[in-house]
């Protein structure tokens, strides 16, 4: 009989879930809103009926466990515990709860989906026989799963390797979190967007395509076409997000000295207009031994499925 394991991605706008073969192979997925309001059972029924209904598909398939990612979920009590981009409030026993739904099946793990996303890299990706590697996600906010001798690293409470939440600039841009200066701030997709307009609004750019939109409008995206087109405010920001981005993950090479950082998200896209720049920042700041040591490489899961099989990974095998 075949085996499988079930990936659940919780995100802020959209659940994604699917059904991985022994390979890493995303048999079949499907999605459903992520609530904008604290409705925890009525979220629950529906993706365990997507899930179901995927299992039904597949008919006679043995079913490994199921692997959730997820804002602020920790690893060790199956919760999502306040996080600050999701609808729910407090704590959320979300492992619980799914095991309601699924009795016969008693594998089901939860951790956030950036460490989600470093075990799916692990096992189906780029790290594949590494022991030692960084995995940072680039998004609405910036993620990052540390593995450490061939383990992630989860610390005493399930929280540790929140790189996105350490400070670079003291008092400076307000975080989602609460508190001011912190990493993705600056070198997420938003904090790109939050740059750009500050470089705007600084410079009086009216000749630049960035100014033909609104702070709700501009993406990421946007700033990357721009920037391929050689828009001087777009090159910029490009500039300033490696430039700090390089210097935090300087720091972040001396304490655990990976082999590797891999990049999985949207931002990653642009290739060597992020990459060069952060890695001749990270470069400049290092210490002499740990100097042309770690390679700063893109994610090898694929863009569309790797969230699915990152959580996935979180059973796969056991």
């Amino acid at each position: 009989m075949k085996k499988a394991s079930i990936g659940v991605d919780i995100g802020g706008t959209n659940t994604c879930f699917g059904v991985v073969d022994e390979t890493g192979k995303v048999l079949l997925k499907g999605s459903i809103p992520t609530p904008t309001k604290d409705n925890v059972k009525k979220f629950i029924e529906d993706l365990a009926n997507g899930i179901k209904q995927l299992m039904k598909q597949l008919g006679d398939v043995e079913y490994i466990g199921i692997g959730i990612g997820a804002p602020n979920g920790n690893f060790y009590n199956g919760k999502i515990e306040f996080a600050p981009n999701l609808a729910f409030k407090g704590v959320v026993p979300i492992v619980d709860l799914l095991k309601e739904q699924f009795p016969v099946i008693e594998n089901i793990v939860l951790t956030n989906d950036a460490n989600a996303a470093a075990l799916g890299e692990m096992i189906y990706g780029g790290a594949k026989g590494m022991k030692n590697f960084i995995m940072i996600t680039l998004g609405t906010g910036l993620g990052s799963g540390f593995v450490v001798n061939g383990q992630l690293v989860y610390g005493h409470d399930g929280f540790a390797g929140e790189l996105g939440h350490i400070t670079v600039t003291p008092e400076g841009r307000e975080c989602g979190c609460g508190q001011f200066g912190h990493l993705e701030t600056y070198c997420s997709a938003t904090g790109m967007v939050r740059t750009a307009f500050e470089l705007l609004s600084h410079h009086n750019a009216k000749e630049s395509v960035l100014a033909n939109k609104t702070y709700n409008e501009l993406t990421a995206k946007d700033i990357f076409d721009a920037a391929r087109d050689e828009d001087e405010i777009a090159l910029t920001v490009f500039e300033i997000t490696g430039d700090i981005l390089g210097q935090a993950l300087a720091d972040t090479v001396h304490i655990t000295s990976p082999e590797a950082i891999f990049f999985f998200g949207g931002p990653v896209a642009a290739g060597e207009l992020l990459f060069k720049p952060t890695r001749e920042s990270m470069e400049s700041h290092l210490m002499p031994i740990f100097k042309n040591k770690v390679k700063l490489l893109p994610s090898q899961l694929r863009m569309g499925d790797a969230a699915i099989v990152g959580a996935s990974a979180l059973v796969a095998g056991k």
